[in-house]
């Protein structure tokens, strides 16, 4: 390298703003996230600036021009560390209560309870009446004991929490008997047998995987016995030459030998679905009617509600699972509770429940509506996207999802984007850009076609919301069509 080059060199690093010149002219900046983080990036910043003055890759620049670009970067790096990785998206998948997506929409009323007790302390644990600790189950239980029946109930965070911690007060080194066609696998790879594992408690695998009989259960009790434990198969059916014992009759039995009978509900339901046009599913007042003294089910999924578990039943087994010290490990936050209180509150007024609970609305929707949405849609989408893709609307199905209904389908209208040229790489990248939008749109790909079902896409805010950002995906189309 020349002396003159060199010299040049020296003279643009000598043009380099000092930290505390840029944190000087960056007060907006630093205000909003902090001296110690700002000084941070701009030191970062500077660092590669001087680099790419070493480098060649930056031959002529003011103190000025730099300082500017520096704040430039910096911003834009703060708020992209600083932005929620959390964020909506658009479920246009064809599940409805999607795991990955976070199962169920609570309705506005839960919404604004939760934020009404985020932001101030609240009586979560405190009777204003005794003016004395209170326990937190009371804000709830008196609305699932409506409900079910039930005479006591109490919450945990999911239903495997609920499963575990029952087990885990009423078996502990004992026995539990369980038909081998329950042994389910709930979700994540975890399945029935492990969490009884972890519960303490001994499975004792009775019957067959498709049939199981009275006389199994019989064999299968002994003195070290805990209970009588059935598992609500909510993922999937077995079909054909089966058998299996009814809870009437389990109950009974569990009776007769002064044990528990415990029912793993699953998903959990309180309402007779067959009034919607839905596949029956046993209710929670239902179980309990069936002689269950424990039932356990979940809280966002076909309840549609938060993420928890709900224990029901008898008053004293309650009691011992409440006083359980595991128990404080798995309970609610004041959130949750407020959440799940209005989302129970709205099962008192069943004429009014389709409308207001997402879930039962999106359940029940007329598939005019979701085929109108789909064809303003797919007008907007032919109108965005390039001669490459093909545009149209066909009638298909979806499902529940998160182990609910698992044998009912629901139809359903899907906006179908095909390339013209039956590109099947062309499909994945305009999948990936859908999925880089301000609200991401998470479809399907199915047999090189990219899949947009409608039922969770409703007419109005929703709508409008998609066809909003389709400039913004036909913008990106645009610079990836330049750059090629």
């Amino acid at each position: 390298m020349s002396s003159s080059a060199t010299s040049d060199i020296n003279d643009l690093i000598r043009q380099l703003p000092s930290v505390d010149a840029v944190l000087l002219a960056g007060k907006g900046i630093v205000a909003e996230y902090g001296h110690l983080e700002v000084t941070k990036k701009i030191r970062d910043a500077l660092d590669a600036v001087r680099e790419q003055i070493l480098t060649g890759d930056i031959l002529q620049a003011s103190s000025e021009h730099i300082t500017s670009q520096v704040l430039a970067d910096v911003q834009s790096s703060l708020e992209e560390q600083s932005a929620s990785s959390l964020i909506p998206v658009f479920n246009l998948t064809g599940t409805i209560l999607h795991t990955n997506l976070g199962r169920a929409m609570l309705p506005e009323s839960a919404v604004q309870a939760v934020v009404r007790v985020a932001a101030s302390p609240v009586n979560l644990e405190y009777d204003l009446e005794a003016g004395q600790r209170g326990e937190r189950d009371t804000h709830a239980e008196a609305l699932v004991c409506q409900l079910t029946g039930a005479q006591a109930a109490t919450f945990v965070n999911n239903n495997a929490a609920a499963v575990l911690l029952v087990l885990n007060t009423l078996a502990q080194n004992r026995e539990v008997p369980v038909s081998r066609g329950e042994l389910v696998e709930i979700g994540g790879s975890f399945r029935i047998p492990e969490v009884m594992e972890r519960s303490g408690c001994k499975l004792v695998e009775v019957g067959a995987t498709n049939r199981t009989h009275l006389k199994d259960y019989k064999k299968a009790i002994n003195s070290n016995t805990a209970m009588l434990l059935k598992v609500h198969t909510s993922n999937y059916r077995i079909e054909g030459f089966t058998a299996e014992v009814s809870e009437t009759e389990l109950a009974e039995l569990a009776h007769q030998v002064e044990l528990p009978f415990v029912i793993d509900m699953g998903s959990g339901c309180l309402l007779d679905l067959t009034a919607y046009d839905l596949p029956k599913e046993q209710t929670a007042a239902q179980a309990i009617e069936s002689g269950a003294d424990i039932i356990t089910f979940s809280g966002d999924k076909l309840l549609g509600g938060p993420q928890c578990g709900i224990i029901a039943g008898k008053s004293e087994l309650v009691e011992a699972i409440r006083s359980n010290p595991l128990k404080r490990a798995l309970r609610l936050d004041k959130m949750t509770l407020a959440a799940l209180v209005e989302v129970l509150k709205l099962y008192r007024n069943p004429e009014a429940l389709v409308q207001a609970l997402p879930t039962l609305r999106i359940f029940t929707r007329p598939l005019k509506d979701i085929r109108e949405v789909a064809d303003r849609l797919s007008g907007a989408l032919v109108k965005a996207l390039s001669e490459q893709f093909l545009i149209t609307t066909e009638t298909g199905t979806c499902q529940a999802g998160s182990g609910a209904l698992p044998v009912k389908i629901l139809s359903s209208i899907a906006v179908v984007i095909a390339s013209a040229d039956k590109d099947d790489e062309s499909i994945r990248r305009l999948e990936q850009k859908f999925r880089k939008l301000p609200r991401p749109v998470i479809g399907r790909i199915n047999k090189g076609r990219l899949l947009l079902d409608m039922r969770c896409l409703e007419a109005g805010i929703q709508e409008k919301e998609f066809i909003a950002q389709l400039a913004t995906l036909a913008a990106s189309l645009a610079d990836a069509a330049t750059e090629q």
